[in-house]
C-alpha cells in the first residue's frame, strides 16, 4: 500500500515538474517572438501561458506591455480602449503577484499612460496621477530602468502641455497636478538614452521635448542618431519614418 502510495506521489511530482519546465519553454518562447518583432504572437504565447499558470510574472508583465503597444497601433479607439484596459488588467495582477517588481510597476505605469492619451480631461487627468505614481516606484525599486525614466519623461512633457481645461478638470478634482516641465522631461529623457541607448522611441520623444523647448539644433542631432538605431520593435520602422518627417521639417 505504501508503494502505490508513494508511486503515485512520484507520477503527481513528476507532472508537475513537466509542467514548469514547458511553462519555462514557453516563456522563453514568448521572449523570442518578441524579438523577432512577432508581437502579436507574442501575445498569445503569454495567453497560453497564464491559461496555465495565471500568476507567471514575466507572462503578466509581458502581455501587459504588449497589449499597450498592439493597442496603440489600432485604429479604432474602442479597439484600443479594449487593448489597453486589457494592458491594465495583466499589470494589476503581476502587482498582486509581488508588489515590489520594477517590471510590473513599469507594466502599469505604461498601461495608464496610453490610457491617459486618448482620454477626456477627467480621466486623462486621473490616470495621469497613476501614472507618475507608478513610473517614480519602478524607478525607486530599479534605478537603472530606463524605460521608466522615458515614462517619466512623457509625463513631464504631457502635463507640460496640459490645456486650460484639462488643468482647470486637475485643479477641482485633485487640487491641481505636481508641476510637469519640458526641462523635467528633457532630463528624465536623457537619462533613459544614457541608460539605454538603443531605445528608439525615446530618441523621437526626446526630439520633440527639444522643438518644444526651442533647442532645434539638439532636436536635430537626436535625430540624426535616431536615424542610425538598428530597428528592435515591431513600431521602430514607424517611428524612425517620423523621426525622418520631423528631421526634414526642422532642417
Amino acid at each position: 500500500m505504501l508503494k502505490r502510495i508513494m508511486a503515485v506521489a512520484f507520477l503527481l511530482l513528476g507532472g508537475l515538474v513537466t509542467q514548469a519546465q514547458s511553462v519555462n519553454e514557453m516563456v522563453e518562447e514568448a521572449k523570442q517572438l518578441e524579438k523577432q518583432m512577432k508581437e502579436e504572437e507574442a501575445l498569445q504565447k503569454d495567453k497560453e501561458i497564464l491559461k496555465i499558470q495565471p500568476t507567471q510574472l514575466d507572462a503578466l508583465n509581458q502581455a501587459s506591455q504588449l497589449s499597450a503597444r498592439v493597442g496603440n497601433r489600432q485604429k479604432d479607439k474602442s479597439d484600443k480602449i479594449n487593448y489597453f484596459n486589457q494592458a491594465k488588467s495583466y499589470a494589476q495582477e503581476a502587482l498582486k503577484v509581488n508588489p515590489n517588481s520594477a517590471e510590473s510597476n513599469l507594466s502599469m505605469a505604461i498601461a495608464m499612460g496610453r490610457m491617459a492619451l486618448i482620454s477626456g480631461a477627467k480621466d486623462k487627468v486621473a490616470a495621469s496621477k497613476d501614472v507618475k505614481k507608478y513610473a517614480e516606484l519602478a524607478i525607486k525599486l530599479n534605478p537603472n530602468m530606463a524605460q521608466a525614466y522615458h515614462v517619466l519623461g512623457k509625463w513631464n512633457f504631457e502635463v507640460a502641455n496640459l490645456n486650460a481645461f484639462e488643468r482647470g478638470a486637475a485643479k477641482m478634482l485633485f487640487g491641481g497636478l505636481p508641476d510637469g516641465s519640458l526641462q523635467n522631461a528633457i532630463a528624465n529623457y536623457e537619462k533613459a538614452r544614457q541608460l539605454d541607448p538603443g531605445f528608439l522611441l525615446n530618441y523621437y520623444e526626446l526630439a520633440r521635448a527639444y522643438k518644444e523647448n526651442d533647442q532645434q539644433d539638439k532636436a536635430i542631432e537626436v535625430l540624426k542618431k535616431a536615424l542610425t538605431l538598428r530597428n528592435i520593435t515591431q513600431d521602430d520602422a514607424s517611428i524612425k519614418a517620423d523621426c525622418k518627417k520631423m528631421l526634414d521639417d526642422l532642417q
